[in-house]
């Protein structure tokens, strides 16, 4: 019986988080953080639901951002011996709070708004026009700066859809204003809320699938598990496999555990390494261990499927 690791996570079809991410973070939560006091100021001034459920959602984006920042943070520090793969599942947690904190915000946000249509208040549409305005930009802006990591890292993917939906939530705000100028319709305001919050739900319920999915272990989306596995039967010397698990440790790193039977005898060090590298070249699979057993007789206590 044989075992193998592989730790190097920088694998070709693994991709990281690039290094300038920390400062986009910071830059982001200053941004918003100080758009928030006066979107809301104004949105008071202004009388303006739209332009309050702007600053709110906002403000759960800062909160998102800075759970987004702390994650990518812990993510790297070293293994510890209670904390034996680190602290990189922070990611996935991350992206699930966002997820979560995203629909419930958007969620008071549709309440108030529905109360609001029922009792139209006015509204001071200039204000709104350009507060709002304002807005588009810095969360544009913000966006900007994690579009590069937002293709390859989960974690930062629920950061980039926050800015994403808050510029659609300022643009809508801003149509409103304009409209609500123009033909004096008050209800506008509420109705236009009400459109962005079903614009947002229906843009995070995916980030929400994939991270609840990630926390239960599931194989990564875009992994084809069955590929893997043929790529592990083809093996010279390889008769079956067993006991196979894959799963994400973090939004961007991806285990591996597998049994090989082989019946010829241990193949070697050099087997292992070269197997290792091509699940890495071939699936992105950074983290492989795998347990060689030789006595086809022998009956392994995890040789079923349906055993874990």
């Amino acid at each position: 019986m044989g075992h193998a690791h592989d730790h190097d996570l920088h694998a070709p079809g693994h991709v990281h988080a690039p290094a300038s991410i920390g400062k986009a973070f910071a830059i982001g939560i200053a941004l918003n953080l100080a758009f928030v006091l006066i979107e809301a100021g104004y949105g008071i001034v202004a009388n303006s639901m739209a332009l309050l459920a702007d600053a709110g959602h906002n403000l759960s984006d800062v909160l998102g951002l800075v759970v987004a920042w702390l994650a990518a943070v812990l993510s790297n520090r070293p293994p510890s011996r209670r904390y034996t793969f680190g602290l990189k599942s922070s990611t996935i947690l991350a992206a699930l709070f966002n997820a979560v904190f995203l629909l419930v915000a958007v969620g008071a946000i549709g309440w108030e708004a529905i109360l609001r249509l029922f009792r139209p208040e006015a509204v001071a549409g200039e204000t709104v026009i350009v507060v709002a305005a304002i807005g588009i930009l810095i969360n544009g802006i913000t966006a900007w700066l994690f579009v590069s990591g937002s293709k390859s890292d989960l974690n930062i993917r629920g950061a980039y859809l926050h800015m994403v939906s808050d510029a659609a939530v300022s643009a809508g705000v801003v149509l409103a204003g304009l409209a609500i100028l123009y033909t004096g319709w008050l209800w506008l305001d509420p109705v236009v809320s009400l459109v962005i919050v079903g614009v947002i739900v229906w843009g995070t319920w995916s980030l929400l699938r994939e991270s609840l999915a990630m926390s239960l272990h599931a194989v990564p989306p875009g992994l084809d598990s069955a590929a893997v596995r043929a790529l592990l039967e083809k093996q010279p010397g390889v008769q079956a496999v067993h006991d196979l698990h894959i799963w994400p440790m973090s939004t961007t790193d991806i285990a591996l555990t597998a049994h090989l039977l082989i019946p010829s005898g241990h193949p070697g060090d050099a087997f292992l390494m070269h197997l290792s590298e091509e699940l890495r070249a071939h699936h992105g699979i950074g983290h492989v261990t795998l347990q060689v057993e030789t006595d086809p007789a022998t009956t392994c206590v995890l040789e079923s499927d349906n055993v874990v």
